[in-house]
């Protein structure tokens, strides 16, 4: 086996087990930014418990109220700035943020992509026909009677993907 096979062989794993263990977390768990950002940290083995926890109330268009991004894209863009952010030395240097700015922005044209939205009551409506308010008890019976957590586990999984995708090519660019 060529090394080439090899490396193609171990990107795709990284892929398909960033896709799955996103998916095992949101449906296990819940919380799309915290799942998606605890699957691209496991993947890539860093440890960064603040960012899991900074992540923590971007749930559902943050705190859930669907009004705002996906906590799944905000995941995401939360993971490419952890690894290509700026840090606080060049705060300063406008500049210094651009690879995380360009790559989140990538991040988010595939959102846009696949779902036409980024906005969180948005692409619950698209997938589920509505919107919910998850602080109420008859919405969030509705909300798994309708699958939610199925639907939202593989926006979290696919998030998580393309997020290692981005940050693998930018890697080896």
């Amino acid at each position: 086996m060529s090394d080439k096979t090899n490396s193609h062989d171990i990107r795709e794993k990284q892929l398909e087990n960033a896709y799955k263990m996103a998916e095992e977390n949101e449906i296990n768990c819940t919380g799309c930014a915290q799942t998606t950002i605890a699957a691209i940290l496991d993947v890539l083995e860093i440890e960064s418990d603040d960012a899991f926890k900074a992540a923590s109330g971007l749930a559902d268009g943050i705190g859930l109220t669907g009004d705002g991004s996906c906590g799944a894209l905000v995941g995401g863009a939360m993971a490419l700035g952890l690894v290509f952010g700026r840090e606080r030395k060049d705060f300063k240097n406008p500049m210094a943020a651009m690879k995380s700015y360009l790559l989140s922005k990538e991040l988010h044209h595939d959102f846009i992509q696949k779902y036409g939205t980024c906005r969180c009551h948005d692409i619950q409506t698209k997938l589920m026909g509505r919107t919910f308010n998850l602080y109420d008890k008859n919405d969030m019976k509705e909300a798994g009677k309708l699958g939610m957590m199925a639907h939202c586990s593989k926006v979290v999984g696919n998030s998580a993907r393309k997020t290692i995708e981005i940050i693998l090519n930018e890697k080896n660019s």
